[in-house]
């Protein structure tokens, strides 16, 4: 294999590494759009808004939500009453604290 073809190879692995990180990257650059909160400060609100749906009380800070009955329901300031479906949509989680 002379030294011509062998430069021309490693162009080629380079040129398809480069290929794929541009792919990986790029797939992080596409429009990323949240899902729509619908928040409230009163439990009574968001039920007359989530008709059909729980309620749940949502830990912004924490990433987490809280369903009544758990300890941290309607507690802190970091935090708004929304529908257990909105939540679910917008990537929160369930938090496990104080389940039974």
């Amino acid at each position: 294999m002379s030294c011509g073809s062998f430069g021309r190879g490693l162009d080629r692995g380079l040129g398809k590494v480069a290929l794929g990180a541009v792919m990986v990257f790029g797939a992080g650059l596409a429009e990323v759009s949240a899902l729509p909160l619908t928040p409230f400060r009163d439990e009574a609100q968001a039920q007359r808004y989530c008709a059909g749906d729980k309620v749940v009380w949502l830990d912004f800070r924490k990433g987490l939500y809280y369903a009544k009955g758990q300890k941290r329901y309607g507690q802190g300031f970091d935090g708004s009453f929304v529908c257990l479906n909105e939540a679910r949509d917008s990537l929160y989680r369930r938090s496990l604290l104080g389940l039974r």
